[in-house]
């Protein structure tokens, strides 16, 4: 059941340990995720390719509203996270309420940490951390056109 995979930090960690002790390598993400939409399925099939388990961290609602404005999100974190572990892709999701996932990428230890190419190592939050303990860090080139902001932005104008 897809709501399984909706995990708070304690029983993520358990389930990230299990995995680890089994040899697999895990792969963190993390972002809003507000409307999903074609560059989000993408970003996120490429980023499972990368190790054997994704997890994807997702801002919580007041989260959201802090990082994109009041109108924001479209959708509640509720049906944010089913909709992301409905996805095979997608092995865990963990909602977390601070501006960025830097307290839950130091509580799981990722082997792997990614970010869409619109990022730079230097602005990837939790990098730093990932690379101390032999962690790899890697970004992921983004399909082009495709964004929540741009589609919003869209829709807004062909109103």
């Amino acid at each position: 059941m897809t709501k399984d995979k909706i995990l708070n930090i304690s029983d993520l960690i358990e389930k990230i340990k299990t995995w680890k002790q089994a040899g697999l390598k895990v792969v963190f993400t993390n972002g809003c995720f507000d409307i999903l939409h074609l560059g989000h399925i993408d970003y996120l099939e490429k980023a499972r390719h990368l190790g054997d388990k994704l997890v994807v961290g997702l801002n919580s609602d007041s989260s959201v509203r802090r990082l994109k404005g009041v109108e924001r999100p479209i959708n509640p974190e509720y049906a944010r996270a089913r909709v992301l572990a409905a996805l095979e892709f997608v092995d865990a999701v963990c909602v977390f309420e601070e501006d960025t996932p830097k307290s839950l990428i130091e509580k799981i230890y990722p082997d792997i940490l990614t970010k869409g190419s619109d990022y730079t190592l230097e602005n990837i939050v939790g990098a730093d951390f990932v690379m101390s303990y032999g962690g790899q860090v890697k970004t992921i080139d983004l399909v082009e056109g495709f964004s929540t902001t741009q589609i919003l932005d869209k829709a807004k104008n062909s109103l």
